[in-house]
């Protein structure tokens, strides 16, 4: 489905998980954070899977490989196959497979999940810039990884290796709050060359591509925490998004977004997989969801009604973003959703 300029959250007669075939599904602050599964996600996802819904496991974390991720969501309660999961790293190693000839050395800054996927991909990851790489393959590591693996990266890159990066988010959320992420690390290794890296992760289309490929998919519906990545990745797509409010993103950021950044569908968790969306429509004095109405008045969002948190939410983004058009909304939205429970 074509992803057009947004100025609400669409509605669905539906269950998400009838209305589309597969789900493209991130997994940080989506399906799990810090090792566990989130609130209402493991009996979710059994359900818009036992529906006939296909549920791929799409994330930029390249730490780890595809069997290690299927394996932790199935100790989760979510069964899940190798094959049902797409990792940035894979993505990046198809991107650099496209570029450098069978048996290229990479340097590797990151975990086994890049180190493998390069192997699948015809390449031999290498760990010093003096093993003569041609190319340096940039991904999380995790929160032990060495600070001298990005002094081994600006070496070789100095020395005219081409720079890959699996992702650059900024942030990675965990059990205890949000950390540094990949992007971070690209930042330190940006830093010390003044090189760019060709990035395959999501939003940018490697990653889309990748996908794809390896689900399938011909009614997907991208469902992610993040507007930077998952939700813009799905804009990039051309393909309908679910945000969900269970990860990095808060409500206050969702009004305020441009349309790249804007989701087909909001909710709080994974449920809103198994329930139709309700309408979000333009009536005299502002835009009604359920038992509220918002409206711009002013310099300011104003919120009345009542029922459903969600609902309200969703009120607020039709008015802000009918407001802000083609940019982003720039009124106090802070202020607006203070009085809902979310």
């Amino acid at each position: 489905m074509s992803q057009q300029y947004r100025s609400r959250p669409l509605g669905s007669s539906a269950a998400l998980s009838e209305a589309y075939d597969t789900a493209l599904l991130d997994l940080d602050g989506v399906v799990y954070a810090g090792g566990h599964a989130i609130v209402h996600a493991v009996e979710s996802l059994g359900r818009a899977r036992a529906g006939g819904m296909h549920l791929a496991y799409v994330t930029n974390n390249a730490l780890r490989t595809p069997d290690a991720v299927a394996e932790h969501l199935t100790e989760l309660g979510v069964p899940a196959d190798p094959a049902d999961v797409i990792t940035s790293a894979q993505a990046v190693a198809r991107l650099m497979a496209d570029q450098l000839p069978s048996g290229a050395r990479v340097l590797v800054v990151g975990g086994e999940g890049l180190r493998v996927a390069l192997r699948e991909r015809g390449l031999v990851p290498v760990e010093s810039a003096d093993d003569d790489p041609v190319a340096v393959a940039q991904g999380f590591g995790g929160p032990d990884l060495a600070w001298g693996r990005f002094a081994e990266a600006a070496y070789a890159i100095s020395r005219g290796a081409v720079w890959f990066a699996s992702n650059t988010d900024l942030t990675i959320p965990g059990a205890r709050g949000i950390a540094p992420g990949n992007g971070a690390a690209v930042e330190v290794v940006r830093i010390a060359t003044g090189a760019e890296p060709q990035v395959a992760g999501k939003p940018l289309p490697p990653m889309h591509r990748e996908t794809v490929l390896r689900t399938g998919a011909k009614r997907p519906l991208v469902v992610g925490d993040r507007l930077d990545t998952d939700i813009e990745g799905a804009f990039n797509g051309g393909v309908d998004s679910l945000l969900v409010l269970t990860g990095v993103t808060d409500a206050a950021q969702l009004i305020a977004a441009e349309p790249k950044y804007r989701p087909t569908y909001v909710d709080r968790d994974l449920r809103g997989l198994l329930s139709g969306q309700p309408e979000v429509s333009e009536e005299s004095g502002g835009i009604r969801c359920g038992g509220w109405t918002a409206a711009v008045r002013g310099d300011a969002l104003v919120l009345e009604g009542d029922g459903d948190a969600i609902d309200g939410l969703r009120a607020l983004c039709g008015a802000a973003w009918t407001q802000a058009g083609e940019g982003s909304c720039r009124l106090d939205a802070a202020k607006a959703v203070a009085g809902l429970d979310l």
